[in-house]
């Protein structure tokens, strides 16, 4: 006989979450003692889909290479695509390169790029995302799916609230990103559901010299340390 399919009750499922605390606790203490040690890093996000021989893809190499010589190490999720070049400019320059891994069931695997004692592996999106936003000191987002999206407003949202100190926010490729802040503007902005302080939270750049002169610039009245 088919056996019939177990629905855990409430009381089991409170049981397992409590268990849980404990891996994600072991998660996080695990990235600070990690991430506390490495300095200064720029955080580089984009799809995990982006070809070897597509321009974003070489054109996240250059910027990490120029962000690496600038004397900022390079964050990524540790992943293909954007990622990928991001590790790789790193890396090329001789800079810290850092990937934060997160278990998926397709597309993430860990790039060869990454310095052997800085890769750290998630089970937790909440988790790896803390450690993006704590040790960074800049997001350069380039063109990507719904993670970087979803890194992207994270990031304009805690800054908007206070809950963390600014830093720079830097869209790479006008053609990609401009669609997404003419509706910004023109329909979150007008209808009242943003300030227009808030459109100063990002730049837009679509060369590696803008990128680390937006960066620069803002460090020049600001010190380098954790977000919170």
């Amino acid at each position: 006989m088919r056996k019939e399919q177990h629905h855990k009750g409430w009381n089991e499922i409170k049981t397992n979450d409590s268990w849980a605390l404990f891996k994600i606790m072991g998660e996080f203490v695990n990235g600070f003692e990690k991430m506390s040690l490495i300095g200064p890093c720029v955080s580089i996000f984009g799809s995990a889909r982006t070809k070897s021989d597509a321009k974003y893809y070489q054109l996240a190499i250059e910027i990490a290479k120029s962000i690496a010589e600038a004397g900022y190490g390079v964050i990524t999720g540790g992943g293909p695509g954007i990622m990928e070049a991001g590790n790789k400019g790193a890396h090329i320059a001789g800079g810290t390169s850092v990937g934060l891994n997160i278990d998926l069931p397709f597309e993430q695997h860990d790039n060869p790029y990454i310095d052997s004692d800085k890769s750290l592996d998630f089970d937790y999106f909440f988790v790896r995302k803390v450690m993006f936003v704590k040790y960074s000191q800049g997001f350069v987002v380039m063109p990507g799916g719904f993670g970087t999206l979803d890194e992207l407003f994270e990031a304009m949202t805690l800054i908007q609230t206070n809950k963390i100190e600014k830093f720079p926010i830097i869209l790479v490729g006008t053609e990609f990103w401009e669609g997404l802040m003419d509706w910004v503007k023109d329909t979150m902005l007008k209808e009242g559901n943003i300030s227009p302080k808030d459109l100063d939270l990002i730049k837009m750049a679509d060369t590696k010299e803008e990128v680390v002169e937006i960066i620069d610039n803002f460090y020049k009245g600001h010190t380098h340390s954790p977000n919170f």
